[in-house]
């Protein structure tokens, strides 16, 4: 069953994502992988999920539900699955997205041949993915408490009563946010620049993505 081609993703694949000031122009990531990112859609189509344009990239859902998007970067293009952890991975072509990823896997590619070698596996991935979906699995995901707390923000909280307060009344996942993005530098005066920054949004109730 091969789903219909959607037009918002031959604009992508012409002028990129939208996300940078590269939008639309020759050196827009997309240009560096079109064959290699026309090869992964035609896989996603072949897949009979519906496709969309999520935060830039193609999406493809099942009823609503993303299941995996198709990204272009400097380095690679690829195959993201949302809920990638849950797969078996058997021929062990997934990658975490993140070092602090506990949930999404991608598969990278920086030729056409690398995906014609596993275009098989991806089909399979991509269909177990579908039953995971429609089996109503789900990923456990880690704890607030597991989570790093920067000594940084620690000592902030510590010290004003109202960020301390403003953020414990934040979602776990928001939480989760900020102190994976305070945790990432390596200096400290970057961490407490980043913790200053955001301080007006955590007293506002809003998230690190919240505009």
């Amino acid at each position: 069953m091969k789903n219909l081609p959607n037009p918002k993703v031959d604009d992508f694949l012409a002028e990129g994502c939208g996300r940078c000031s590269l939008y639309g122009t020759p050196e827009c990531k997309v240009h560096t992988w079109p064959e290699e990112l026309r090869k992964l859609r035609s896989i996603a189509l072949a897949s009979g999920l519906d496709e969309e344009v999520k935060w830039g990239f193609p999406t493809y859902t099942l009823k609503g539900k993303n299941i995996f998007n198709i990204g272009a970067f400097k380095h690679f293009c690829s195959l993201n699955f949302f809920k990638g952890s849950l797969l078996k991975d058997e021929a062990k072509i997934l990658d975490k997205a993140g070092e602090n990823s506990n949930v999404s896997r991608l598969a990278k590619f920086t030729s056409l041949k690398e995906i014609e070698a596993v275009e098989e596996i991806l089909h399979a991935y991509i269909d177990e993915a579908i039953e995971n979906e429609k089996a109503g699995k789900k990923v456990e995901s880690k704890s607030v408490s597991e989570y790093e707390v920067p000594k940084e923000f620690e000592e902030i909280l510590s010290k004003r009563a109202d960020v301390k307060t403003a953020f414990n009344a934040l979602t776990p996942g928001r939480q989760k946010g900020y102190l994976l993005y305070f945790s990432a530098p390596k200096q400290s005066k970057t961490i407490i620049s980043r913790i200053e920054k955001y301080i007006p949004k955590i007293l506002d109730g809003k998230g690190f993505h919240d505009r």
